[in-house]
């Protein structure tokens, strides 16, 4: 039987890596991409991740097809407006019962989710609802109005243009 005797080893062959050292060499490179992808993350904090949200105070122009007492709801807002011989004034389009966005019908407004209803002065006509939809504050400001949804005016508060 004959064998083949081995090649000699050169002096500028690499020795081969033991496994444990390569097991130390591949923990520290996931812990080096850890580290990396970390900063990238950090790097990322400053800029805010929420959306904005439209401002609560905002000017409107109600158009002069909309009849004395009939709502005028701008578009994009919770905000019924209207008009009559005395002033202008908002009331709220959020139901009390749930949240939900009432609609405007020609007695008042109908929630659409549990029935509620209310007259155009936003008092409840119909339950579940707990209480009024709220007015909001109104100012006449040089021919447009600015209507503040954050703030809820006394119910009957009217203003002149």
């Amino acid at each position: 039987m004959t064998t083949n005797p081995k090649p000699a080893n050169s002096r500028l062959d690499p020795e081969p890596i033991p496994r444990r050292d390569m097991l130390g060499l591949m923990s520290l490179g996931a812990a080096a991409a850890a580290f990396f992808l970390a900063i990238l993350g950090m790097g990322r904090l400053p800029k805010a991740a929420v959306l904005s949200s439209p401002s609560k105070r905002f000017s409107v122009v109600i158009p002069e097809t909309v009849l004395p007492g009939q709502a005028f709801s701008p578009p994009g807002r919770s905000v019924a407006v209207f008009r009559d011989s005395e002033g202008v004034w908002a009331v709220s389009t959020v139901c009390t019962h749930l949240g939900c966005i009432v609609k405007a019908n020609p007695d008042g407004f109908e929630c659409p989710c549990h029935g509620s209803r209310f007259s155009l002065d936003g008092s409840v006509t119909k339950g579940p609802a707990p209480r009024a939809l709220s007015w909001l504050k109104v100012e006449a400001a040089g021919g447009k109005l600015v209507i503040d949804q954050g703030v809820v005016a006394p119910s009957g508060t009217k203003v002149r243009l």
